[in-house]
């Protein structure tokens, strides 16, 4: 029987650290006189008191080792609390959401997903918004950096939870769990700043500058503004652009880089596919588009540019109504969305490692169509994949697949349209952030789809931030046996 105390007692500390967060938004709110600080208030007492509550109870377990299986659960138990404590300021205060609504905005928010149920975004008091920003960044990188810091505290070496995580060391750079925490968080606070910097570079305001910082490095999507970036296009755009692509980049590498290694970050297979590819979506969309007549192409790099890196990346930002382009332009978005970005980045959905390991495993089957004697290894950074991680991907793969479909099945016997039910499984399993079909509304948000739908999609949120996987496996009974 698993001992659930000392993943009770790390989740309180979170919650603990996320009543304490939420007294920014509060003071922005009382800076700018608006009473919906009170409702950041009384959310931060109900969440420090909850947290405290949790890890007082459980103190007696603080330093107890944790196992394989309580990483597991800790994981899964982190994205499902924080939400429900991250809705209570949507709940209490502006935008005054049910409670339904308000654990989807936080699931999306926390999940890096992007979807909103929210409209008149731009009428919100600026506390709120910058909420939603801080649970994107919390769950972009956030969450699993604060968890890091308590573990060695549990005698834990770390590599079990950033196994939970889907995270990939790559060799195990650094050995001890406070090491990688530590300089994970100064690469993440040090690249949102520099973001935050960029777009106020470029002629935005403080406050967006820094609340699109938070949402563009956690690739999570939330803006400030109903229209998303179409209210601000040209210059933030392209910093945008290079920042999304900064952040699907595996973290780790920026570790190495930092520490004066260039050379793994040149030589990693991972970015130099993503960036190939991605080069060629982007030079495909823009022939498409010429081809249907398009005059103003420099205009429509731009575009083009952007919205795609927002749809690889996961990070689900818009600058344009991108249904106008033509169907051939949406399919390919579509498919953009399931790469994702990088292994170790914040970016979710299948990622370019697994595809890799997928498009050699094929080649390697071809081969031995011919050669049916001969070994085919499959090889990535020079070095052989191993099959269980072949076999882990064809896991990942197919199951992916299949949650896919029977959430695109469910959400069509809510009611939903085919294009809306696909997209919004799109938009939810890969937790990238937008939708397009006739329920969804004009600015993007989702609030009139039916509450079955919307529960739905926090599931696949849900399952997509954290690989399926490894949620999958609380349900086998010799997990909690063994």
């Amino acid at each position: 029987m698993i001992d659930p105390r000392p993943v009770a007692y790390v989740i309180g500390l979170l919650l603990v650290a996320l009543g304490a967060i939420m007294v920014l938004p509060m003071a922005v709110d009382i800076a700018d006189g608006s009473p919906n600080w009170s409702a950041f208030l009384e959310s931060a007492i109900i969440t420090l008191a909850a947290g405290a509550c949790l890890a007082i109870s459980c103190r007696n377990a603080a330093r107890t080792a944790l196992s394989l299986r309580q990483s597991f659960l800790l994981t899964t138990g982190i994205w499902l609390t924080v939400p429900l404590f991250g809705a209570l300021p949507l709940m209490a205060g502006a935008p005054g959401l049910s409670f339904t609504n308000a654990y989807f905005e936080a699931m999306s928010g926390v999940t890096t997903t992007g979807a909103t149920v929210i409209e008149g975004i731009d009428a919100l008091p600026r506390g709120a918004n910058l909420w939603r920003g801080l649970l994107q960044w919390l769950g972009g990188l956030g969450i699993v950096i604060v968890a890091m810091i308590f573990l060695p505290v549990m005698r834990v070496g770390g590599m079990q939870f950033f196994r939970s995580e889907g995270f990939d060391t790559l060799g195990k750079v650094l050995p001890r769990a406070f090491d990688i925490s530590a300089a994970l968080l100064r690469i993440y606070l040090g690249l949102t700043g520099l973001c935050a910097l960029g777009y106020a570079l470029v002629g935005m305001s403080g406050f967006d500058a820094w609340m699109h910082a938070l949402t563009t490095m956690s690739t999570g999507g939330f803006s400030s503004y109903d229209a998303s970036f179409g209210a601000m296009t040209g210059a933030p755009e392209v910093v945008a652009s290079v920042f999304m692509i900064l952040a699907s980049l595996p973290f780790i590498r920026y570790v190495q880089l930092v520490r004066g290694e260039a050379r793994p970050a040149l030589a990693d297979v991972q970015i130099r596919a993503f960036l190939r590819w991605t080069a060629v979506i982007v030079l495909a969309l823009l022939l498409y588009r010429a081809a249907l007549g398009e005059t103003d192409l420099v205009v429509a790099l731009r575009e083009i540019v952007f919205n795609v890196v927002s749809v690889i990346t996961g990070t689900g930002f818009a600058s344009a109504d991108v249904t106008k382009w033509g169907e051939g332009a949406l399919v390919a978005l579509v498919l953009a969305g399931l790469v994702g970005g990088c292994t170790s980045s914040t970016v979710c959905s299948i990622k370019v490692f697994r595809w890799l390991v997928l498009l050699g495993a094929i080649r390697a089957a071809i081969a031995r169509l011919h050669s049916p004697n001969r070994i085919h290894a499959i090889r990535l950074q020079g070095r052989m994949v191993e099959e269980e991680v072949v076999s882990s991907v064809m896991s990942f793969v197919t199951l992916f697949i299949l949650s896919f479909g029977v959430l695109i099945v469910g959400l069509s016997l809510t009611g939903l349209s085919s294009e809306t039910a696909i997209t919004a499984a799109w938009t939810s399993i890969a937790n990238i952030g937008p939708a397009w079909g006739p329920e969804v509304g004009p600015t993007g948000a989702m609030h009139g789809f039916p509450e079955a739908a919307k529960w739905m999609m926090v599931a696949g949120m849900f399952l997509g931030r954290l690989e399926l996987l490894s949620v999958f496996v609380l349900f086998l009974p010799r997990f909690w046996r063994g």
